[in-house]
């Protein structure tokens, strides 16, 4: 298993790390994490598409299955059905928002194991025979910012675009005044609360990354909220 991540998804990505670092004017590792980015971003564009069209399509379904989890609040099995009729219904698949971002981490882990591990010593033997192998790779960008060290500027911005595209998907949610309504009014403040903590922890675990992979983090949550702006923009 871990031969088979490392030829289809490590080495290609420390490949075309090292082909931009060859190719980027001044060899600035920062740009060339901008850059491997942005193809990462293009590559993986139809599956991040459909994860925020899926995630927008139950958010707008989210008043219906309120109302059939507080109509059914005594009967778990109908409210089952009601709700897998609901997304017949619309063609809604609930699963289909997680699927794409289950597909992309393994890519996720290869960038985080060339950041961590491909500037190392030998770990450039792993270049392709067809693409220059530079003798070492620069990893101070602008001439003062160390990315193969953790960065807590890097490790903000990122938490904080991640904040920014976690509250654009945010919706209020109808509140309920029954007895019935007890465990939505409880999941609105547990969805309150991971809108705030899933930056912090974004944040908590930059402090402890290489800056490269928090830039990488920065950029990818950045465009993704760019592309969420345009798909439900879109959609409306």
């Amino acid at each position: 298993m871990s031969e088979i991540f490392q030829i289809f998804f490590y080495q290609p990505i420390l490949n075309l790390l090292v082909f931009l670092y060859n190719i980027t004017p001044g060899h600035d590792l920062g740009v060339v994490i901008i850059l491997l980015t942005i193809i990462i971003k293009l590559i993986l564009l139809p599956l991040s598409k459909q994860s925020i069209k899926s995630q927008k399509a139950l958010q707008e379904l989210q008043p219906k299955i309120d109302e059939i989890k507080k109509k059914y609040a005594d009967d778990k099995q109908k409210m089952g059905k009601e709700m897998m009729e609901l997304y017949k219904e619309n063609k809604v698949n609930p699963f289909s928002s997680c699927l794409p971002l289950i597909v992309q981490l393994p890519v996720f882990i290869a960038v985080f194991k060339v950041f961590k591990n491909g500037m190392a010593n030998g770990a450039l033997d792993l270049v392709y025979s067809f693409i220059s192998k530079p003798e070492y790779i620069n990893t101070m960008s602008l001439g003062f910012i160390e990315l193969s060290k953790p960065n807590p500027y890097l490790a903000v911005l990122a938490g904080l675009a991640q904040f920014w595209q976690a509250k654009m998907m945010s919706i209020k949610k109808p509140e309920f005044k029954t007895q019935g309504s007890k465990d939505e009014s409880m999941a609105v403040i547990m969805n309150k609360q991971m809108l705030y903590f899933m930056p912090v922890l974004t944040i908590f675990i930059g402090l402890t990354l290489p800056g490269g992979l928090s830039l990488y983090w920065f950029i990818t949550t950045v465009l993704t909220g760019v592309q969420q702006l345009y798909v439900l923009k879109k959609n409306r």
